[in-house]
């Protein structure tokens, strides 16, 4: 299976449900992972990023009629953390999610093409992304990608050992 056999493109409002249970099942490993304060941070963070009415591009990517990825691409200035990290002027990656039977199809760097593309598409100058020491992948997918550290957007969550870092790529 190659990216060409996959389709890129916005959610449906009857992919909700779809969508939800894929994140729920591509962040269930971090329980296994993750200390159990900062799983519980990552876990509240992900419902509060599903539920959000927050601005966003909500975009999935389909194999043969099946979700099996989504992101969230949040407006510059868009409290996509729910008041946890510090807004930024520009568009925010947010709940990257490949379905663990998809993984290593490239579905992930579909997404987050995706991403920029739609950034660029909307006139911003750069893009950003939040993610932690524990999703080791989606960290070598982004710097492989570009994308860099900027720590004065970093975010420690209340009770969660594992800092957030920010990263940014310029467009």
């Amino acid at each position: 299976m190659s990216a060409t056999d996959m389709i890129v493109r916005d959610a449906l409002p009857e992919d909700r449900a779809a969508v939800q249970d894929l994140t729920r099942r591509s962040y269930a490993q971090y329980a296994t992972i993750m200390n159990l304060a900062t799983w519980d941070g990552l876990r509240g963070a992900m419902e509060s990023a599903l539920a959000s009415t927050e601005k966003a591009h909500r975009i999935v990517v389909e194999r043969d009629g099946t979700i099996v990825g989504s992101v969230l691409l949040f407006a510059p200035a868009t409290d996509a953390y729910g008041g946890i990290a510090q807004r930024v002027g520009w568009p925010q990656v947010r709940m990257l999610a490949v379905d663990p039977t998809a993984r290593g199809l490239g579905v992930g760097q579909l997404l987050v093409e995706e991403c920029v593309r739609r950034a660029h598409a909307d006139g911003a100058t750069a893009i950003g992304l939040h993610t932690s020491i524990s999703m080791a992948t989606a960290m070598r997918l982004y710097t492989r990608m570009g994308f860099v550290r900027v720590p004065e957007f970093d975010f420690q969550p209340e009770g969660g050992c594992e800092l957030v870092e920010a990263y940014r790529l310029e467009l």
